[in-house]
């Protein structure tokens, strides 16, 4: 074993040592460091060599047993080496002057003074050694101590802007833990720039670009708990011109009063709500349809596009191409991204209705992928505005297939719901729909040998997304409540937005065709008990008739237009195949022959151009429904758009 891996392992040990052992070896330490410095005091006044007598060999013994009360009473084997301080420095001060001032006494009321003795310049000499050597050894060991915490962390490096008491503190606790670790300070007191503070360097502002390159860092903290909020938006604004996420820690006084209690509240992990652990990935399917390829995103703005951008990034494409019709949402992901990314990111503002941009893209791209999540599907936003939801979610999955078709992209992945099977509201019909046109296209790849895959990947509620129900219950929560509730009963499947993006890229590999894909999700969550986990997450109480003073109601409003209480995943269990995947399972369904999808598409068109919503309605809810259960939906005859025979 080499010197070093050797030094390793017994710091290893020291660090892994129960605290009476820790505080043991410090005493034994204190004790021959006194000694020496006892020895070394006499050795400077005397300017020799030299053997003691027997009455300095008295004093230089007892001097560490003069000490040692001192320090304990000081608190100095009270101490967290790891966590050690400036204000540890200053108790070693006292600690030393105090012994210093017991042990010269000592020498003069046993008159064991003069040069046979102590002389006068050895108590000086002796509190000089001490303090530099017990204070040394303390520092000295908090260095060694945090050599091997450095290397077993494997989570992310972040900067704490701000060395005052609360930046102190915090890089204090984030030492403890695994996911992030204190790389250093940023602070504007040219005082303190160079200096370490807590065992961490001290850098200013504008040396930020130099450190985020350096320790790869993606996160600031800002703690300045008492300037004024002016001053705190200015730093806010300077940070975040940079790639890094920007944080603020709240003052103390607040978080004692509770008044950022709710912000605080960590995001409630999918084990936390459905009892199960996150499907893990399997890394061989995950860069099969990305890893050297172009790759294109429709919705790339949206919460599940945003996460499908981070997470293609991350395994290598050549190029990315960013496709979103909001400025503002292509924008920030496109910030985000670029931060983040080693290929060519390009961002394109544009409707995936456009075929002649698609047809752009795909062909000046070289587009090899792409993962079609643009996509109306807020339901009652859908209900209400039945045209838009229909132009978007059916004719804009059929002009990116179509085109994805015409010029040779390898894989297409759609992003479908659980609210396709046996919809009871136009988003869902819109989206059984757009599962119907995919299927049709994989079926003419097969036919033409075209060795293109088409697929959809079916799951349900994604916790985070935008219109989730997590951050809409905690903005009720943060504002006194009541948290509204549809009904009692409502159920729903939940994933992470991270395994609902893994689920999306790995069925990209997996395909073969036609396919519709979706996870075993475990058992569905009563949005009732959510809700009351999350009130009691936030530090409140739950007002009910068994608890009148309790803090937070939860109103019941009734079931919204086209709302299911039970969402499913598959038309018929016996449908449901497995795959290479344990948690991935394939839904074989019924489909549209080519003819009937293009006078359904046909149909559905006129029908938006004549603006007949009822018509639209009519026609995506017996398609849907048809094809689920072979039964017309209610008013299926009422308009003439909707005589056809599908």
């Amino acid at each position: 074993m080499s010197v070093r891996n050797t030094r390793k392992t017994h710091i290893h040990r020291l660090l892994s040592a129960p605290r009476p052992t820790k505080q043991a070896i410090m005493i034994g330490l204190d004790i021959a460091l006194l000694l020496v410095a006892g020895w070394a005091a006499f050795a400077l006044r005397l300017s020799q060599w030299y053997v003691p007598n027997h009455r300095q060999l008295f004093l230089i013994l007892v001097a560490p047993l003069l000490a040692l009360p001192v320090f304990v009473k000081c608190g100095m084997y009270r101490s967290v080496i790891r966590y050690m301080g400036e204000y540890a420095l200053w108790a070693i001060v006292r600690a030393v002057t105090f012994s210093t001032v017991l042990w010269a006494a000592l020498a003069f009321l046993t008159e064991m003074t003069g040069y046979a003795g102590m002389p006068r310049s050895v108590p000086l000499l002796y509190w000089m050694l001490g303090t530099l050597m017990i204070g040394g050894s303390r520092f000295l060991a908090r260095w060694l101590l945090w050599v091997p915490v450095r290397e077993r962390f494997n989570g992310r490096q972040v900067l704490i802007y701000g060395a005052g008491d609360a930046g102190r503190q915090l890089s204090a606790s984030l030492g403890q833990g695994r996911d992030l670790f204190p790389a250093g300070f940023l602070d504007d007191a040219k005082g303190l720039h160079g200096t370490d503070v807590g065992g961490l360097r001290v850098y200013p502002p504008d040396a930020l670009p130099k450190l985020i390159e350096q320790f790869d860092i993606r996160d600031v903290i800002v703690t300045l708990p008492n300037v004024s909020n002016a001053r705190r938006r200015e730093v806010v604004a300077f940070l975040e011109t940079f790639p890094v996420r920007v944080r603020i820690l709240p003052a103390v006084a607040d978080i004692a009063s509770g008044r950022h209690l709710v912000n605080m509240v960590r995001e409630v992990s999918i084990s936390d709500l459905l009892g199960r652990d996150p499907v893990a990935a399997d890394r061989t399917l995950m860069g099969h349809c990305i890893t050297g390829k172009r790759v294109l995103v429709t919705g790339a703005g949206g919460s599940i596009g945003a996460e499908l951008c981070r997470q293609i990034v991350a395994l290598a494409p050549a190029a990315l191409v960013l496709l979103d019709s909001s400025e503002h949402a292509l924008y920030q992901v496109e910030r985000h991204i670029s931060a983040q990314a080693d290929c060519v990111v390009t961002p394109c503002l544009g409707s995936a209705e456009d075929a002649p941009l698609l047809d752009a893209l795909i062909r000046e791209s070289g587009i090899q992928t792409i993962y079609h999540a643009a996509a109306h599907k807020h339901v009652p936003l859908v209900e209400a505005n039945v045209i838009e939801g229909a132009r978007n979610n059916v004719i804009g999955t059929f002009t990116v297939a179509d085109a994805a078709f015409r010029l040779g992209v390898e894989t297409f992945v759609l992003i479908s719901t659980d609210k396709a099977v046996r919809p009871t509201n136009v988003m869902g019909a819109t989206k059984r729909c757009a599962e119907l046109i995919v299927q049709d296209f994989a079926r003419r790849a097969i036919v033409g040998t075209t060795g293109q895959r088409f697929c959809a990947v079916r799951f349900g509620n994604v916790l985070g997304s935008s219109g989730s129900v997590i951050p809409l219950f905690k903005d009720q929560i943060s504002q006194g409540g009541p948290i509204t509730l549809t009904h009692e009963d409502v159920t729903r499947y939940f994933m992470s937005i991270h395994e609902a993006v893994e689920l999306v890229i790995q069925a990209g590999s997996l395909a073969k065709g036609g396919e519709v894909f979706l996870l075993d999700m475990g058992e569905p969550v009563k949005i009732a008990d959510l809700a009351r986990n999350m009130i009691r997450l936030a530090g409140h109480s739950v007002r009910d008739e068994h608890n009148p003073e309790g803090d937070i109601e939860i109103l019941v409003t009734g079931l919204r237009p086209g709302e299911k209480l039970y969402e499913e995943l598959l038309i018929a269990s016996a449908n449901a195949r497995e795959t290479l995947h344990p948690k991935i399972m394939r839904a074989d369904e019924p489909c549209l022959t080519s003819e009937q999808m293009e006078a359904v598409l046909g149909q559905l068109q006129r029908g938006i151009d004549a603006r007949d919503a009822e018509g639209v309605r009519a026609l995506l809810m017996n398609i849907a429904l048809r094809m689920d259960t072979g039964e017309r939906a209610p008013g299926y005859d009422r308009r003439a758009i909707a005589a056809n025979q599908f």
